[in-house]
């Protein structure tokens, strides 16, 4: 057989005894605290309680059920404060972000697929006390409703965004041998005046925050 021949199976055989050796194994959910959404978005705290029945947006059907199999715990809930104003807040679990495949998907697909027209405002920095968070902001509309949006993710106690930063993320830990859990949070409300209702979003976010044990509070908004 031919050097040449011998060289490139050689070279084959190194390239998938790479892969296999970098191939994530060590499932990070199996290794920390367990996450039970229902318990960590509870139906009332702070100024903030529950609105029972109010429906949020949900994407097609064949939509939701690619989804359903991205995800191992999901949460959707209406909050309203002492002012009368809403905020929707959905959280969606995974305990495998290695790859774009298993990741977290962008909000955008969803209200896409509601029949919303997308626009992207741009990445925005919003203080917390122990970080710097950044977050997505969108506007929504559909005929003559308008909600805005706020969303980031989160790989184990990283919060990043959809892009090169989750991708830097995912080999950051895939070259440890970790599979990363992590979340896609979403907060938005309805209104089309931006400086009102992504402030009111800034404050149910540093609030949601706020009252979450200190142990779960890095793996919703990094650290």
């Amino acid at each position: 057989m031919p050097v040449s021949i011998w060289l490139a199976v050689f070279l084959m055989l190194v390239a998938v005894g790479g892969a296999v050796a970098l191939k994530p194994t060590i499932r990070m959910a199996d290794t920390k605290p367990k996450l039970v959404l229902d318990r960590l978005a509870p139906a009332q705290f702070g100024e903030w309680r529950e609105l029972r029945n109010v429906a949020q947006v949900l994407p097609d059907p064949t939509v939701q059920a690619m989804l359903d199999s991205l995800y191992s715990q999901t949460v959707s809930r209406t909050y309203v404060n002492s002012k009368g104003q809403q905020v929707m807040l959905t959280i969606a679990y995974g305990n495998d972000q290695s790859s774009e495949v298993t990741a977290a998907h962008r909000p955008e697909f969803c209200y896409r697929g509601a029949g919303f027209d997308i626009k992207d405002i741009g990445i925005f920095e919003l203080p917390l006390p122990s970080s710097k968070l950044k977050v997505r902001h969108l506007v929504g509309t559909r005929g003559a409703y308008t909600e805005l949006i706020s969303y980031w993710v989160t790989l184990d106690e990283t919060a990043t965004l959809p892009g090169i930063g989750r991708k830097l993320a995912q080999l950051r830990y895939g070259l440890q041998g970790l599979i990363a859990d992590g979340m896609l949070v979403r907060v938005s409300t309805p209104g089309a005046d931006q400086a009102v209702g992504f402030e009111l979003q800034n404050t149910f976010i540093r609030d949601f925050r706020q009252q979450l044990p200190d142990e779960f509070k890095p793996r919703f908004v990094g650290k």
